[in-house]
């Protein structure tokens, strides 16, 4: 009916906080509508549903195929990380088969240039950009862990990251690994290579 509808839309709409009340695209409350629709109709993640919201989503191309990227605020990571194995599973059922990648959304910030005032309070760790984008590696992998990282400069001067997956998870992510790689230079700018060290026996 038209009524339970727009009460949908309207409780979709607060799946989803925009930085300067920006108005969310179409594909982002298509996001917002499935985590409402997941919210109604799964009891075992509706309690962690229910005060999750997502700050942005958008579509990657990846290799005759297109991921959806979401992101969330960082303070919710923890309770994205308790269900993200689940979470992740019925979303790619609601995308028809896309791939799904949940990320934190967090803030960089710059090194404050010569001449400029510096800071009263010094810039955390945590928001240079390295550590941005560590743990942006980190969330697309995520439960996967990484258990190894290693840079390789080519003879054009360009550099490739190379990221050691755990092993004992390789069935449950290798068909994803080209996703995690494309998403990341999108997002960052950075090309790396996911493998899964052969464990000796």
């Amino acid at each position: 009916s038209l009524l339970r509808r727009c009460t949908t839309a309207m409780f979709a709409a607060k799946k989803i906080v925009k930085e300067k009340d920006a108005q969310p695209e179409p594909f982002e409350m298509d996001v917002a509508q499935a985590l409402c629709d997941l919210e109604a109709n799964s009891n075992d993640l509706k309690a962690e549903l229910r005060e999750l919201y997502i700050v942005a989503a958008k579509e990657v191309d990846v290799t005759g195929r297109k991921a959806v990227v979401i992101f969330v605020p960082f303070k919710l990571l923890n309770v994205v990380h308790k269900i993200q194995s689940r979470l992740v599973r019925e979303l790619e059922k609601k995308f028809s088969g896309k791939h799904v990648v949940i990320i934190g959304q967090r803030r960089i910030m710059r090194k404050p240039s010569a001449g400029q005032r510096q800071p009263k309070q010094k810039r955390p760790r945590s928001r240079t950009l390295t550590a941005v984008h560590e743990a942006v590696l980190e969330d697309l992998v995520y439960p996967t862990e990484i258990v190894g990282k290693h840079t390789r400069y080519r003879l054009d001067g360009s550099k490739i990251i190379k990221v050691y997956l755990d092993p004992k998870e390789a069935a449950n992510v290798e068909y994803k690994v080209d996703t995690f790689s494309t998403v990341y230079k999108k997002l960052t700018g950075k090309e790396v290579k996911f493998e899964f060290p052969v464990t000796q026996a």
